[in-house]
């Protein structure tokens, strides 16, 4: 089996990013969450990678920080074993939830603490019917990391937030889905398959398009409906420029299925 941490795969247009420790259930020690940012550094900088998929090898997506590394930190220098939140995890959410392309999470199993943060950081997500989800945290005496405070709050609103992490009691598929986590479910033994053909589908799709309603959804968490309304003003203006809009036009005039080359 190969050890590298992190699988990198171009399948067309789509490139597979897969956490690759399955015998510690994927979790992050040093090499994979450095593994990990570069190979989204890669994917993201690639134009010709137009939608990411990630997800874990094994039986398991990612159940967060490998804690026999973080109990070894702690006792080496307390004070500096917590710098990975800002040095490794920040970095590789925000390529995540910020790439001008769509990424998809493939939650093939246990979905734990920082794994939990990778996934809600993705654009689109596609569940395993039996996985297991949980936040984790505080089960350790810790709080939310890897942006969970947002994205979580985000998908599942406040209220439900609060007793997900101080609680930190598990959840299932079909909770995730009726909380607004997630909207597929599929079998266990799909949902890699799953999850490259929703990837596809997006490469195959209006990828300038994509970018600019990530980055408007993002930014609409924060701003007032005047800013909002503006910021949708310019980013209108600029897609109307790209040759997809005015493809997508006459195909539609034309009753035919447009095509889409992202520009």
């Amino acid at each position: 089996m190969d050890d590298t941490p992190v699988l990198l795969e171009r399948d067309g247009a789509v490139a597979v990013v897969t956490l690759n420790r399955p015998d510690h259930r994927n979790a992050l020690d040093d090499g994979l969450k450095q593994a990990l940012r570069r190979a989204l550094e890669e994917v993201a900088a690639d134009d010709s990678v137009r939608a990411v998929l990630l997800t874990g090898a094994g039986r398991a997506f990612c159940v967060g920080q490998d804690l026999a590394e973080h109990a070894e930190a702690l006792r080496a220098d307390p004070g500096h074993a917590f710098d990975t939140v800002e040095a490794d995890y920040a970095p590789v959410v925000r390529l995540l939830a910020t790439m001008p392309k769509p990424v998809v999470a493939a939650v093939n199993g246990a979905c734990v603490g920082a794994g939990l943060a990778l996934a809600l950081a993705c654009d689109l997500r596609v569940l395993a019917e039996d996985v297991k989800l949980a936040t984790a945290f505080t089960g350790i005496g810790l709080t939310c990391d890897s942006g969970l405070s947002a994205t979580l709050t985000r998908a599942v609103g406040e209220a439900r937030a609060k007793e997900l992490v101080l609680l930190g009691e598990p959840f299932g598929a079909a909770q995730a889905v009726a909380w607004g986590v997630s909207g597929r479910v599929v079998p266990g033994a799909e949902v890699c398959m799953a999850g490259r053909e929703l990837a596809a589908r997006l490469a195959a799709g209006p990828t300038a398009a994509y970018a600019e309603s990530k980055r408007l959804i993002a930014q609409g968490w924060e701003q007032g409906l005047g800013a909002v309304l503006a910021e949708e003003a310019r980013a209108q203006a600029r897609l109307g420029l790209t040759a997809d809009h005015a493809g997508a036009v006459e195909a539609f005039l034309a009753k035919r299925r447009p095509t889409f080359g992202g520009r």
